[in-house]
């Protein structure tokens, strides 16, 4: 697990505490969840005082909207990256898989668990929270599902018949996502490794 350094009030300049917040509860309730985490916690790390956390976010439910607002802005830059290299679209749907497959093993700390942790923990919790969620999801299935259309266009993905991109889409997306919550479960990487071979498998490797 890493180790989340609690900053004071005179290491941060006004304009950048709303994001320091962020990165803070980011990193907390990735590791911990979200309902372990309280708001104390996170101003005791972030070493701010309580004023400051009102005055940028009305509740707890508020703080955790955006997170994953966050969270999700930093996935899409990752999704425009991979999509802008010059290699074929099985290729990109290759490498997004196989970083999936390397930083959901062996562990979790901030930059692995968040969604995974919250998809199972927030649904019934919070309305806004949920919607912000899927939302998110959303965002990766429709970038898959032009990646699969790309790759039928440039034949390097097998197309099966009577079934849309979008639908192929999910069903990878979806896929992962449980497979990863249950290689939490089981402690084991057996869960993603199975997935990974179906993956690839239809992805025609």
């Amino acid at each position: 697990m890493s180790i989340i350094k609690t900053a004071t009030t005179s290491n941060i300049a006004p304009s950048d505490t709303r994001a320091h917040l962020l990165a803070i509860g980011y990193q907390l309730i990735a590791q911990k969840g979200f309902t372990a985490v309280g708001i104390k916690q996170i101003l005791d790390t972030a070493g701010v005082p309580k004023g400051s956390f009102y005055h940028y976010f009305a509740s707890k439910e508020a703080f955790g909207e955006a997170i994953i607002n966050h969270y999700f802005t930093k996935y899409k830059n990752r999704l425009e990256t991979i999509g802008a290299q010059d290699i074929s679209a099985q290729q990109k749907l290759y490498d997004y898989f196989q970083s999936w497959y390397d930083t959901q093993q062996n562990g979790c700390d901030h930059e692995k668990c968040l969604v995974v942790k919250l998809s199972a923990e927030v649904a019934d919790m919070s309305e806004p929270m949920r919607k912000v969620l899927y939302a998110g999801y959303q965002q990766t299935i429709s970038w898959l599902a032009e990646q699969i259309k790309a790759g039928w266009a440039d034949n390097s993905v097998p197309q099966l018949d009577n079934i849309a991109a979008e639908s192929v889409a999910k069903r990878w997306y979806f896929a992962w996502l449980g497979a990863s919550l249950i290689a939490k479960i089981s402690q084991t990487n057996t869960p993603l490794a199975e997935v990974w071979q179906m993956t690839t498998t239809e992805m025609g490797r």
